[in-house]
């Protein structure tokens, strides 16, 4: 098989919440070269993924447990004891855990769209910033419940604080491919996959674009129109010429 997953740290409102989009090829290659699809149901059957992900998550947190590197504050403190916490645990094991699995609204191209959206941005742009104070910034917010837009004001200090969630260790990989689209196989691969299902090559639309054709097609920014007037009557001057003229 082979997948991309996508790193996404924050909500409308700043908030810390990583979590990971996918994109899973819907069949794999076997070893004896032929490639099998998952049919037009899902790629894994919901059950299993609820008990996998069920186990895998609470092994994880046992093993932190074991690590103390768990905090239980307030109400929680008595699962710092071991046998107060394996009881906790003997209480999510004996639950039903139930995934949100569904199709895509449209099409793979739309999803591979929504994602790209993520791929190169910050945790917040400047068009929703709609007030900096002396002592504020208030901003534009989704409500994921209603789906309504609202604003939300924040002191400095939360403002910065919530910001900073959402940079990356230096060296921290936000994009990573798996399988068959690992950068190590993909160009082989992909292609023999192509070859096998008879598959219409698609050149990549975006490696002949120019680098202002590029800033408009990805992040909408038209570099022939003034972002103040809008007009489209601007004259480009080098910086030597610019240095001569200070």
């Amino acid at each position: 098989m082979g997948f991309i997953s996508v790193l996404h740290t924050w909500g409308s409102n700043l908030s810390f919440h990583p979590h990971i989009h996918a994109i899973v090829l819907g069949g794999g290659l076997t070893d004896a070269g032929r490639f099998v699809t998952s049919g037009k149901k899902f790629l894994f059957p919901i059950k299993v993924v609820s008990k996998l992900f069920r186990g895998k998550f609470l092994d994880g947190l046992k093993k932190l447990s074991l690590k103390k590197t768990l905090a239980f504050p307030g109400e929680l403190s008595l699962l710092q004891f071991p046998r107060e916490f394996n009881q906790f645990l003997t209480k999510l094991y004996a639950k039903e855990w139930i995934p949100y699995l569904k199709e895509p609204f449209k099409s793979a191209d739309q999803v591979i769209e929504y994602l790209g959206r993520y791929t190169h941005r910050i945790a917040i742009s400047n068009s929703r910033i709609l007030e900096v104070g002396d002592k504020s910034v208030t901003f534009r917010v989704k409500d994921y419940k209603t789906g309504t837009k609202k604003t939300l004001t924040l002191g400095h200090e939360e403002f910065i604080r919530r910001f900073f969630m959402h940079v990356l260790p230096k060296g921290f990989v936000k994009i990573r491919h798996y399988g068959l689209l690992s950068n190590r196989t993909k160009g082989k691969k992909l292609k023999l996959i192509q070859t096998l299902i008879k598959g219409k090559i698609i050149k990549p639309v975006l490696k002949d674009l120019t680098g202002v054709e590029l800033l408009n097609r990805i992040y909408g920014i038209d570099v022939n129109c003034c972002r103040h007037c809008g007009s489209s009557n601007i004259r480009r001057q080098s910086l030597a010429s610019v240095k001569k003229i200070e």
